[in-house]
């Protein structure tokens, strides 16, 4: 598959999975971490799969049969789009990183609601919804309002992503003025539909100053949650020669480790631990996911390392992690979340 382009060897991927030729020969989770409950939502284990992989939401069955606790769904926008011109999606091996610009690629709200809501689904599936890219800001709330309409029903939870680099200006809606005003409409139309988790997920190149007014807007508002982080626009300290060949994109993967869990640290210290946060950026063993919980993530999510890791990567994590909480004294996931930050 690496012999590949990368945006081909993904799609041979989600094919591959949806016929039931990808499997784990690794243990059964059950019973590995007991009882995980996190905004209302009852978990098999803290890993997720993160929005970006299942763009239409074609193989969550699939990707729990190996082994991940839940899958998020998109990015999702109301009208179809194709995403960006190609290429688009770079493998960055000598960092264990991937470079996208993909732009929202997806079969748009109503095809993918009507797909999730057909599904007797094995695992919890969120749905991460974003702006289309002809929309403009002033117009973004009505534009993200329409596709939460569509998806809530169909969703487990909603993710708002306002962070990726990949469609022009969106990440000026992290601005704490713009996001108190879409916070505020989302969960508004939240409480009319019924209440359902909404969670926000966060760009890696904010400031300190940046994460503490989105923390504040957060518990104002009663989100259920924030994912931090989605990808960096860095090239910092990176091995891959001649970088600027590959153009712009979103960085993931194992250059994002260290800045993703600080982003994560500063928003448990912000939020006093009253934040859950999903951990995601650059998790690629069960070390690494012990870490991010340690920093404060109680659930964590992975893309980049799936894709270098295969199929068994999920159980490889999760049985790892648990051994790792049993090792170093914690009776249960809950008892190590944030634990950096004991005393």
């Amino acid at each position: 598959m690496f012999g590949l382009d990368a945006e081909r060897a993904h799609d041979l991927g989600i094919e591959a999975l949806k016929l039931g030729l990808v499997s784990s020969a690794t243990p059964d989770l059950s019973g590995q971490f007991g009882e995980i409950e996190r905004f209302g939502l009852k978990f098999a284990n803290p890993l997720g799969i993160a929005a970006g992989f299942d763009k239409n939401g074609v193989v969550a069955n699939q990707l729990a049969s190996l082994g991940f606790g839940f899958v998020e769904v998109g990015t999702v926008t109301y009208g179809p789009q194709p995403g960006n011109l190609k290429p688009r999606l770079f493998r960055l091996p000598d960092d264990k990183a991937l470079i996208n610009r993909l732009g929202f690629n997806n079969d748009g709200a109503v095809a993918i609601a009507k797909r999730l809501e057909k599904l007797e689904r094995q695992c919890v599936v969120g749905v991460n919804i974003g702006k289309n890219k002809d929309v403009p800001n002033e117009e973004a709330t009505e534009n993200y309002l329409k596709s939460f309409d569509l998806v809530h029903r169909a969703a487990d939870y909603v993710a708002v992503n306002i962070s990726s680099p990949n469609t022009p200006n969106l990440r000026e809606l992290q601005r704490a003025k713009s996001l108190d005003g879409l916070i505020d409409i989302l969960q508004s139309r939240n409480k009319d539909l019924g209440t359902k988790p909404l969670l926000v997920k966060i760009a890696p190149d904010l400031t300190e100053a940046e994460i503490e007014e989105i923390v504040d807007i957060a518990l104002r508002y009663q989100l259920d949650g924030i994912i931090a982080t989605n990808t960096t626009i860095s090239r910092d300290d990176l091995n891959t020669t001649e970088i600027e060949r590959l153009g712009a994109g979103g960085l993931s993967g194992r250059p994002l480790r260290k800045r993703a869990t600080e982003v994560i640290s500063t928003i448990y210290r912000y939020s006093k631990g009253k934040l859950p946060i999903v951990g995601v950026g650059g998790i690629f063993t069960s070390e690494d996911a012990f870490e991010k919980i340690a920093a404060g993530a109680s659930l964590i999510q992975a893309y980049t390392g799936f894709v270098y890791g295969g199929p068994s990567f999920a159980h490889d994590v999760n049985i790892g992690l648990a051994g790792m909480l049993k090792e170093r004294g914690f009776a249960t996931l809950d008892d190590a979340v944030g634990s950096w930050h004991a005393g």
